[in-house]
């Protein structure tokens, strides 16, 4: 995979915050060395959360989000402040901009306050500081307890410290696991890809490549077919596949089709697991089982794709609680970076499988939800569980294997 290609959840997620005419987007333009962001002298230009996707050399692949000013005015300001601070949900390095001019300012010290206590990776970035010496930068520095450094994105001043400082700073980035520990080489794993009226033209769903991906770079055999040739599929093989992988909107067919000493998962499954919230999934579809109607479910996706007629998560998901409860839930529907602020008065929360949202924006909605007392699931494990296939769909996962088996 070249690094342009690199999908944007798989990115380095560095977020730059600040006030406003801090310098933010300017800072941006001078660490790229493009006119990525728009620069004004009017307060405000950045209205809403901005993503760069980009190579930023030594770092690699990164997403840079420009955010609006923590120090916004009004009732619409209020709300660009609370975007700005949902974006730290998402993000793997922060960037606090401050004015070298005034240095940091009340709300620079709540933010600054707020970024240390998540625990994210952090450098305070003094913008404007071309006209200081090195007594007065390091007077500056002083001011705050955490990493540092005095730029000046006019002149570029010490732009090259500031990749350095970043490429320190940055995250060790932690081993995703797909498949590693699963397969042997010339494993057979076969991928059922149904190519429907929400199937992308021409392509697999992101899902469907890192599977297929993952599979290729653990020198196993994928072989990809459709629902209506499964059974063939099978028949032709000599011996039993290592697994079978498939969408989750076909887990019902599928699993009638697969033989019962075959292992079978999907890739839905597959995105909890390399996300980090398999167990929390599985314990959370529990749930369903006390739903009445007129309770709230909230169905999340992270990506925006056009709906189509009979979409997975607005019609078919809907449809198949409806059938195994019984009940006439109320439905809420979000998609991308939305993701409500109060949980409270929601019986169960069903995510997409996060394959467009990085691992820290779906760990902190899975712990923001355990945090709420909501419990949370995914698509897959929801439909799994539905058919009454849960436990098989999660046997070939060593992890949840083990926890069953206690």
């Amino acid at each position: 995979m070249s690094l342009n290609s690199t999908p944007s959840a798989e990115r380095l997620h560095i977020g730059i915050f600040g006030k406003r005419n801090a310098g933010k987007s300017s800072l941006i333009n001078a660490l790229t060395n493009q006119n990525l962001a728009i620069v004004s002298d009017y307060k405000g230009t950045t209205t809403d959360p901005v993503y760069k996707a980009m190579e930023l050399l030594p770092l690699g692949p990164v997403m840079l989000i420009d955010t609006p000013g923590i120090d916004d005015e009004g009732e619409l300001g209020l709300l660009r402040i609370q975007k700005t601070y949902q974006v730290l949900n998402k993000t793997d390095l922060a960037i606090l901009v401050v004015d070298a001019g005034t240095g940091l300012t009340e709300e620079d010290g709540r933010l600054l306050a707020h970024i240390q206590k998540k625990e994210l990776p952090l450098l305070v970035v003094f913008n404007k500081g071309e006209a200081l010496d090195e007594a007065q930068q390091a007077e500056l520095r002083a001011t705050v307890k955490a990493p540092s450094l005095v730029v000046s994105a006019l002149t570029r001043l010490h732009m090259e410290e500031l990749k350095a400082a970043l490429v320190k700073l940055q995250p060790q980035e932690q081993p995703s696991v797909l498949l590693e520990d699963i397969l042997q080489p010339l494993d057979v794993v076969i991928l059922v890809t149904p190519i429907d009226e929400a199937a992308p033209k021409g392509r697999l769903i992101l899902p469907q490549q890192q599977v297929l991906r993952n599979i290729i770079d653990h020198r196993g055999i994928a072989l990809v077919v459709q629902v209506e040739e499964l059974a063939a599929a099978l028949a032709r093989l000599s011996t039993p596949p290592r697994l079978v992988i498939t969408d989750s909107q076909a887990f019902g067919q599928v699993a009638k089709i697969v033989p019962p000493q075959v292992p079978l998962t999907s890739f839905s499954i597959l995105m909890a697991r390399w996300k980090g919230n398999l167990r929390g999934a599985v314990a959370g579809v529990l749930a369903l089982d006390d739903i009445k109607t007129g309770d709230k479910i909230l169905i999340s996706e992270g990506c925006t794709h056009h709906r189509q007629c009979n979409d997975i998560g607005t019609v078919k998901l809907p449809n198949w609680v409806r059938k195994y409860t019984g009940a006439e839930p109320e439905f809420v529907f979000t998609s991308g970076t939305e993701f409500p602020l109060d949980l409270t008065t929601y019986k169960l929360v069903i995510h997409c499988g996060g394959c467009m949202l990085n691992e820290r924006e779906m760990t902190y909605r899975a712990n923001y939800a355990a945090d709420c007392q909501i419990p949370m699931t995914n698509y897959g494990i929801a439909i799994a569980y539905m058919n009454g296939i849960l436990r098989r769909s999660i046997a070939p996962l060593p992890e949840i294997a083990a926890l069953l088996a206690k």
